[in-house]
């Protein structure tokens, strides 16, 4: 067999993007939606998320997969339906 290397992943993913024409995809995003998507499926639980991301810090989570821009987002849709 050959050795398959992260770097060889990036290649071929890289490959396969510019044949369909994708843009900003990479194994990072990748990274990125899984971690994103195992939090809201699982209760939003950040420190489930920075476990699986070995984290050094729920917060270094929170901004990594941008959930704190969100939660702001939803605080401000709020208000503005009391108004």
């Amino acid at each position: 067999m050959f050795p398959l290397t992260t770097r060889t992943v990036q290649k071929q993913l890289a490959l396969v993007c510019d044949y369909l024409g994708y843009e900003g995809i990479s194994t990072h995003s990748f990274r990125k939606w899984y971690a994103t998507e195992i939090y809201k499926k699982n209760g939003y639980d950040i420190a489930l998320i920075q476990r699986l991301l070995q984290h050094s810090s729920a917060a270094v989570t929170q901004r990594y997969i941008g959930i704190e821009p969100q939660r702001i987002e939803k605080a401000i849709e709020g208000h503005a339906e009391l108004i």
